[in-house]
């Protein structure tokens, strides 16, 4: 050995011959069994304070990784929920609705180990992918959002897996979180007729979603308690460009209405700007409302009225709820919050 050699510390003392340093490694270090270490890297108990706190530092010293292959045979989690979106990556990156959500769900785990991911359906997938994600191993629950009929609910049903729904997935006992959309609708709807109009439509959102039955219902009742017939009931889905052809439904039929329920504000922005294309004047000759209160009210011109739906906090309770299954809570209620009116120009 050259006198350099014997004067160099020693950078890999206590680390195995291949670099990387082992389970066995951190057990030397810290003066312990292999079998306490793992119980400390995996979240085990009895283990004392000082002991846990040992392996810790020896953890740090060495820059040990877990093996995550075998962390999950022992833990049995992956330490990984996702929130799944049966919708196409071009919705869910177009609409503000998803980023609000996701990050709702984030929020809910902002303290816990766990990684939230988001995934997407591709076109025409069906409920069955999804389930075999969700029950792949690769995560430890889900919060399902923007579902669209019974399909997935029911698949979901029969799992031992944790998931959460974002909006009444229309099947008993699925847990689930959501904002009174029927209020909501009535909120709107009641502003217009506060307002003086009289000639009501609305725009709604996708009928095999039970939010968009439930806006479209909303609407409808308070007209009828008014004594007043809607002028048109226009089928949307939720997107800027159904939106854009209501408004030229609106436009061609030559109706005269003077108020209009937009069922997400997305498509309100649609039908906003075809009106203004078309030189009608929102609000003096047609009042507009939407629903979401998400940036796109804010943006366009002129602001939009509309009702706050509560997108990131349906999600944060979704994730509160998902937290609570992943710990041992079973068939928590639905957690249903109340929506709110937001005054703008529109209306």
């Amino acid at each position: 050995m050259t006198p350099d050699a014997r004067s160099r510390p020693d950078r890999n003392k206590g680390i195995s011959s291949n670099g990387a340093p082992t389970l066995q490694d951190v057990a030397k270090l810290a003066g312990v069994s292999r079998a306490t270490v793992s119980r400390v890297v995996n979240g085990g108990a009895l283990v004392s304070p000082e002991t846990a706190e040992a392996v810790e530092a020896a953890v740090r010293k060495l820059g040990y990784q877990p093996n995550l292959a075998a962390r999950m045979l022992v833990t049995r989690r992956a330490d990984v929920v996702g929130v799944l979106v049966p919708e196409t990556d071009l919705r869910v990156f177009t609409d503000p609705y998803f980023a609000a959500t996701y990050h709702g769900v984030v929020a809910a785990f902002g303290d816990h180990p766990a990684q939230v991911v988001l995934a997407m359906s591709k076109p025409g997938e069906s409920a069955d992918r999804l389930v075999t994600y969700l029950t792949s191993g690769r995560l430890d629950g889900a919060v399902i959002t923007s579902h669209h009929g019974t399909d997935l609910p029911l698949a979901v049903a029969p799992l031992t897996h944790p998931v959460v729904f974002i909006g009444n997935p229309g099947v008993p006992g699925v847990p689930y979180t959501d904002v009174d959309n029927i209020l909501g609708a009535q909120l709107a709807t009641q502003h217009l007729l506060d307002i003086g109009r009289r000639r009501l439509a609305t725009v709604t959102g996708s009928l095999d979603m039970i939010a968009g039955q439930d806006r479209r219902a909303g609407f409808v009742r308070t007209c009828r308690a008014a004594g007043i017939t809607p002028v048109a009931i226009i089928p949307g889905s939720f997107t800027e460009s159904s939106g854009r052809e209501a408004a030229r439904s609106v436009l061609s039929a030559r109706s005269d209405i003077d108020g209009l329920f937009v069922a997400s504000d997305l498509m309100a922005a649609g039908v906003m700007d075809e009106l203004l294309q078309a030189g009608v004047k929102v609000p003096q000759e047609i009042a507009v409302v939407g629903y979401d209160d998400s940036e796109v009210a804010r943006r366009v011109t002129p602001s939009l009225t509309t009702v706050r739906g509560l997108a990131h906090e349906t999600a944060q309770e979704a994730g509160r709820m998902l937290r609570g299954l992943l710990s041992g809570v079973v068939s928590p209620r639905p957690v249903i919050l109340e929506p709110e009116l937001i005054l703008r120009d529109s209306a």
